[in-house]
């Protein structure tokens, strides 16, 4: 079964170092997401209908709020990842111009050859993760940082991007207010009907909106900030995993656990125990 092995939260986002024997779905996430192989069996990912190799000599990087699934194969060894999970907005804050870290094109290439120093940088940042050698705010921050510009300056289309201004996420109001809609409405049942009519377009006009201002169809968004909401109660609240579960909509822990297990790959409970939070 798929464990974490080590999981750093705070202001950059989250890293996690995941010993994966396990497929998940298609899923998203709103993070700038890189994906590196710390140790194991080579392995692959699915992105932009394509099969991305994951491999000592090779990344997976995939764009803000771009589907991607992972592959394991049947009876095929374990493998150890190291994915980042990293926060355009914090970023930001350390370069205005890495704001575009949350664009969609920001990385041109889902698949590419990594460089010796980004394969040092992983094997270092992965290693003090499983020592627990990270102690503080600042010394997270700084290894994060060290391995993500890395990664930026060889692979990203930011010198580009930086000069462009940021395009909307969302330029169709109708959808922005299908969006506002479904992250207060987030534990209740969804229902693709109420939602076209909030939007006030027919459904397969809705559906057809909706994939083109997001780039995903209304139930993969949903599961995405349903995902990232579980993530931040289960760091930042001692609820039980069955209160968890009912206030996302989940009519039954066991089902809340496979929806959580599917996405990331471990239980909620499992990834509670294993995440260490940076304020």
């Amino acid at each position: 079964m798929s464990k974490p092995l080590s999981i750093l939260q705070g202001r950059f986002g989250r890293v996690a170092l995941l010993e994966m024997d396990r497929s998940l779905v298609t899923h998203a996430h709103r993070d700038c997401h890189v994906l590196l192989k710390f140790s194991g069996a080579d392995t692959a990912f699915d992105v932009r209908g394509r099969t991305c190799r994951l491999t000592d000599a090779t990344a997976v990087l995939v764009n803000a709020w771009e589907p991607h699934a992972y592959t394991h194969g049947d009876h095929a060894p374990q493998t150890v990842i190291l994915a980042l999970y990293i926060d355009p907005t914090w970023l930001g804050m350390i370069d205005p111009r890495l704001l575009c870290s949350g664009h969609s094109q920001f990385f041109p290439r889902p698949c590419v050859y990594v460089t010796r120093e980004i394969c040092e940088s992983t094997l270092l940042l992965g290693s003090r993760m499983l020592l627990g050698d990270i102690v503080s705010t600042q010394e997270a921050e700084i290894a994060v940082f060290n391995l993500m510009i890395r990664v930026i300056d060889a692979f990203s289309d930011r010198k580009v991007l930086c000069r462009e201004k940021p395009p909307l996420v969302v330029s169709d109001h109708r959808i922005r207010r299908v969006l506002r809609y479904m992250r207060k409405t987030l534990g209740e049942p969804f229902d693709t009907r109420t939602l076209a009519k909030i939007a006030g377009l027919s459904r397969p006009h809705f559906f057809a909106q909706f994939k083109r201002n997001t780039g995903l169809t209304p139930s993969l968004f949903l599961n995405t900030i349903r995902m990232e909401a579980a993530t931040r109660i289960l760091i930042e609240s001692e609820e039980p995993l069955s209160g968890v579960a009912l206030g996302l909509g989940f009519d039954a822990h066991s089902n809340f656990t496979r929806f959580f297990r599917q996405h990331q790959g471990v239980t909620p409970s499992e990834y509670r125990r294993a995440t260490q939070v940076f304020a």
